[in-house]
């Protein structure tokens, strides 16, 4: 009986030893976002501990912090009205001594240009409309982009109120090296192709909320940060380990239960 290998993706080279940092685009800073931000500066300081190069991140939100937003996002009552995007990252960056760069706006196709692009995208959107717009930038934006600006991959994080998932992505074809052990993927799917109907079936509403009593009917209070810390070990695997197993998960928090995406 022939064993049939194992598939799995190796992580891009320039991921584990790259020249300059390594630029994120982080779209979205709300629930989700502004935990995965954090994670991503903790991330990037062990890297600079380890000799890497580290990471750079643009963090894209065109939200304004309201008082919905306290407890369950990471904001205190002294931000309110301030943009989502700046609050976190002149927070980060006085904590950390980065130099990471907030753009309060939505990410858009006006972002469908060179000067926008990032080795790997992390979105934490709310609609489906937004990843759909998303895919279709990504897709531009790497027919125009130098070889140290190339996208590279693309992490999508969602949930509802108990339940949500994480999705690596890759947006160029990554070069696979031969292996007698595995089978190397080249290509990880969007998961707008991937779960193109699963996603047009659960529209989701991103209606604001007027109070935390409000959100938290839509969010649970621990899904944003859980499902954050866990995807941030994803991307952490990436840098470490140089291989991915598995692509992702879906994590249902109801029941403290997580599924693994294969490759």
């Amino acid at each position: 009986m022939i064993q049939q290998k194992a598939r799995v993706h190796f992580v891009d080279n320039y991921l584990i030893n790259p020249t300059n940092p390594v630029l994120i685009n982080l779209i979205g800073a709300g629930g989700t976002g502004s935990q995965v931000l954090t994670a991503l500066a903790r991330i990037n300081h062990a890297l600079n501990n380890l000799n890497h190069a580290g990471l750079f991140v643009h963090a894209f939100d065109g939200d304004v912090i309201t008082e919905a937003n306290l407890g369950r996002q990471l904001f205190a009552p002294s931000e309110i009205g301030i943009p989502k995007a700046v609050a976190l990252i002149d927070r980060l960056n006085r904590f950390f001594g980065t130099n990471w760069k907030a753009h309060p706006e939505f990410f858009s196709t006006r972002h469908a240009s060179e000067k926008f692009c990032a080795n790997i995208t992390i979105s934490c959107v709310d609609t489906v409309k937004a990843r759909f717009e998303i895919a279709e930038i990504l897709k531009h934006n790497l027919q125009n982009t130098n070889s140290l600006a190339r996208p590279m991959y693309w992490i999508d994080f969602g949930n509802s109120k108990c339940t949500g998932q994480v999705l690596v992505s890759t947006v160029s074809d990554i070069r696979q090296p031969s292996s007698k052990q595995y089978k190397p993927v080249r290509q990880l799917p969007f998961i707008t192709e991937e779960f193109k109907s699963l996603l047009n079936e659960n529209k989701e509403n991103d209606e604001p909320s007027c109070s935390l009593a409000e959100a938290l009917t839509k969010q649970d209070l621990f899904i944003n940060s859980s499902l954050a810390n866990l995807g941030a070990s994803l991307l952490w695997n990436m840098f470490r380990e140089g291989m991915l197993v598995q692509r992702g998960f879906f994590l249902n928090l109801k029941d403290f239960r997580t599924q693994p995406i294969m490759v």
